[in-house]
């Protein structure tokens, strides 16, 4: 049969009706009201022949008169592509050829330049989707509007919002004419506007029947007629939303912070990933004394900080705390939030962590030894010499190698040789702005910062830039294919030597995102590696390689070094030998921050071949299609499947298109209450005049270029002199700093590793600027201040080659800046 009714539709069925019938057909399966209607099915379509006969009998039966027309494809209303107004829809169609020739109309606007180009965007195959019509008789409304069962702007679930306006809601719906809008919160409701307080009462709560019956908050279109009765016109998940925290059995809100702009990581974890990263993120929290439960939220690690905001306390230090590692964002909400009475403190809350006292000795005399001994880092490189050549046996089967990924990695009896001095150099660096209040500014300070030695990663991209040295005669190949078709042909022996064998040997178990278990190491995938060396290759002028670029930060460093010793020195003797020791205490072991999770990423790396092996296995019996499938599971799951429980691929699947579709998010929210609210969405908005955005600035200097929109570095192409534009970064990312003159991102923390780098490399930064990458287009020029924490975008008229194009004029500003600080 090609007509089915809307109420014979069984929802299940969204293959044969498409998404918006079977959205209907849920609707009307809930006893909520819907017009009439029914549904010419895909594969009426699939043939390409309308079914007259079926379809005028159907429309006699809803009386002949007028009716709406409206696609109803197989990709429409989707979890997280809504399809809005990207296919046709026809209202008050009266008549049967009429009818006919809007259903072929629908047809036709499957293949749309808009509805193929949201296709493309939303990563939906063409050939995939079919299309179903929905014909409803019309509803003659007195108002009619659009309903939304969670805050579409801030994500609360606590609130519904509705937007209404006299006749058709299609004015609302296409934004064609200024509507009333109402935010339902549960309060009494103004008496104002086209909708009454009863009829806002009745949508909440239909609103909230529907987000409850249908487990997702929903995107309700809906009309009052005439006699005043309710109609829903459709039904559709609100796609935008990020997902909200887990529900939770502690009274009052709960503030979520995530942990991903730690590591400069927005991507989702993988499910066997996050088994890892829980526990690691709760222990380093607890060594410092805060017991924190770590929460998945859109395969994001969030931590639950309610306590300690609420406690009398840890709520003063915390607003330090998130400056230090979780960057500008996150300070500026807990700030916000230190004022909210929901989270003002409360006796008893603090609970008293025994990991915390425990570690406090050795705390001391590790730190105090580093500080006096800043020799120490020496015993850092041996330990991370050691574990990089430490022999690892793997058993043959899943059943032994399981056990080995499962357990808790012990502590290696040499981590403390790293953990103390790495701390110590953290802890230098962020008491340098107290120390030095009113002689030294945050760039000046950055400046020292800049050039810094004993950094693993700085080491890394270096000793890549060398492997492009010796690459040059091999410039033709390395730039005529792509990084993909060399990975593929590196990995298959088929390249020449240059050098990659050894420096994968070496860095090879790093990537991006590459706390997560779950994700291939460069020794497994090196398309990244060979997009960065092809951009290495363009670099032309020797004065901007980036081993000279480094030098020249170092000498930079130095000179300021000694400036603000001596200004110390002039306010107050004593002060000034303080400052001196800090400052080269500073340069001495805060490199060091990369040292630990460098050496951290050896037993990663191990757990990894050995999952992978265990994946290996599982696809030998049919159980996994890739033996790298095995990442979607969580180690309880793999548990249950070693040991013969239920067939895991249907899980799989599942699992793959969620961290598909999640990969494609382009914005993580960086603190969520437990209603799902975006809490900078409470923030008072940043002032602008249009062309300047307004960041953190976290590398001085000054530089102007044409910008780089980058959000994946695995085949990024980074001209020398551009501005690096991108969502975050990571180790796995600083390969493109070499070339870049410059770094926007949108998130980041000043001490994380992307803004470290630069600094290092004596280009300037601005972290978390919101929306660059919406923003900013690639080739615009613009200009980054990294003093001042802007970005400013050229005048449409402006001429394009007005200003330098390469990485000298970022040191040429950096050092001006220097100089003219010197010299007062």
């Amino acid at each position: 049969m090609d007509v089915l009714e809307l109420s014979a539709i069984d929802p299940e069925q969204r293959e044969l009706v498409g998404g918006k019938a079977a959205g209907l057909a849920a609707l009307i399966r809930l006893g909520v009201r819907v017009p009439d209607g029914f549904c010419v099915t895909t594969d009426a379509h699939s043939r390409g022949e309308v079914p007259r006969t079926e379809v005028l009998a159907a429309y006699e039966r809803l009386g002949a008169g007028p009716v709406a027309v409206r696609s109803s494809a197989t990709a429409e209303d989707l979890p997280d592509a809504s399809f809005a107004g990207q296919q046709d829809t026809f209202l008050a169609v009266e008549g049967a050829e009429d009818v006919l020739a809007a259903i072929r109309a629908c047809w036709d606007s499957l293949h749309s330049e808009r509805a193929t180009a949201y296709r493309k965007a939303a990563g939906i195959g063409h050939d995939a989707v079919r299309m179903a019509v929905v014909v409803q008789r019309m509803v003659d409304p007195e108002v009619a509007g659009v309903l939304f069962t969670a805050n579409p702007l801030t994500g609360s679930r606590s609130e519904c919002v509705v937007d209404a306006a006299p006749g058709l809601g299609t004015a609302v719906v296409d934004g064609a004419a200024p509507a009333d809008h109402y935010v339902l919160d549960g309060t009494a409701p103004e008496e104002r506007g086209c909708l009454a307080p009863a009829r806002s009462n009745e949508l909440r709560e239909v609103g909230e029947r529907l987000r409850s019956r249908l487990g997702a908050p929903q995107d309700v279109e809906w009309a009052y007629d005439k006699d005043g009765t309710l109609w829903l016109l459709q039904s559709r998940p609100i796609t935008t939303l990020f997902p909200a925290p887990p529900a939770s059995d502690r009274p009052g809100p709960r503030l979520y912070v995530e942990f991903g702009h730690v590591q400069g990581m927005l991507q989702p974890v993988t499910p066997v990933g996050m088994s890892t990263l829980k526990e690691m993120l709760a222990g380093m929290l607890a060594s410092f004394g805060m017991t924190v439960e770590i929460v998945d939220i859109g395969g994001r690690l969030y931590g639950d900080l309610t306590d300690a905001m609420r406690d009398p306390v840890t709520r003063r230090r915390l607003v330090k705390l998130m400056a230090v590692d979780f960057g500008p964002r996150a300070q500026a909400v807990v700030e916000h939030l230190l004022d909210d009475p929901r989270f003002a403190p409360v006796r008893g809350t603090r609970r008293r962590n025994t990991a915390a006292l425990g570690t406090a000795p050795k705390a001391v005399v590790g730190i105090l030894g580093a500080l006096a001994r800043p020799a120490a880092r020496a015993r850092v490189f041996g330990t991370i010499e050691r574990l990089g050549r430490q022999p690892v046996v793997d058993p043959p089967t899943a059943a032994e190698l399981l056990p080995l990924v499962e357990e808790t990695e012990r502590p290696d009896a040499g981590v403390e040789a790293i953990t103390w001095p790495v701390v110590t150099g953290i802890l230098v660096a962020a008491v340098l702005p107290a120390l030095l209040k009113d002689i030294a500014g945050d760039d000046e300070i950055r400046t020292v910062l800049g050039g810094m030695p004993h950094n693993v990663t700085i080491e890394m991209d270096l000793a890549l830039w060398q492997v492009a040295r010796r690459a040059a005669p091999c410039r033709e190949l390395l730039l005529g294919r792509s990084p993909d078709e060399l990975a593929a042909a590196h990995l298959a022996g088929e390249l020449p030597d240059i050098g990659l064998t050894t420096f994968l040997d070496t860095y090879g178990h790093r990537c991006a995102a590459e706390v997560d278990a779950g994700v291939p190491r460069w020794s497994e995938a090196p398309a990244p590696v060979f997009a960065a060396l092809a951009n290495y290759l363009r670099v032309t002028d020797p004065d901007q390689g980036p081993d000279r670029r480094f030098e020249r930060a170092a000498v930079r460093a130095e000179l300021m070094l000694a400036e603000l010793v001596r200004r110390a020195r002039r306010e107050r003797p004593l002060r000034g030998r303080l400052a001196g020791f800090f400052l080269r205490r500073a340069r001495e072991l805060a490199g060091l921050r990369e040292a630990g999770k460098f050496a951290g990423l050896y037993a990663l790396r191990d757990r990894r071949r050995r999952l992978l092996l265990i994946g290996a296995e599982l696809r030998e019996k049919g159980l996994l299609e890739r033996a790298d499938d095995i990442r979607f599971l969580t180690l309880p799951e793999l548990r249950s499947v070693v040991d013969g429980g239920d067939d895991p691929r249907r899980t799989v699947a599942e699992r793959k298109s969620h961290y598909a579709r999640e990969l494609r998010r382009r914005t993580v929210p960086v603190a969520l209450l437990s209603d799902g609210t975006d809490v900078e969405t409470l923030l008072p908005a940043r002032t602008s005049d249009g062309r300047t955005l307004t960041g953190t600035g976290a590398a001085t200097g000054r530089a102007r270029g044409p910008a780089r929109v980058v959000r994946d570095p695995a085949d990024a192409y980074v001209e020398p002199g551009e501005i690096l534009v991108a969502p975050t970064s990571d180790p796995g990312w600083t390969p493109l700093f070499l070339t870049a003159g410059g770094l926007v991102t949108e998130t980041g923390a000043v001490m994380a590793h992307g803004p470290t780098v630069a600094r290092e490399y004596g280009i300037p930064a601005v972290i978390c600027v919101p929306g660059a990458t919406d923003r900013i287009r690639t080739g615009q020029m613009i200009t980054v201040d990294g003093a001042a924490g802007t970005v400013t975008l050229d005048a449409p008229d402006a001429e394009p080659g007005g200003g330098p194009r390469v990485g000298v004029a970022a040191d040429a500003d950096a050092v001006s800046a220097s100089s003219g600080s010197a010299g007062g």
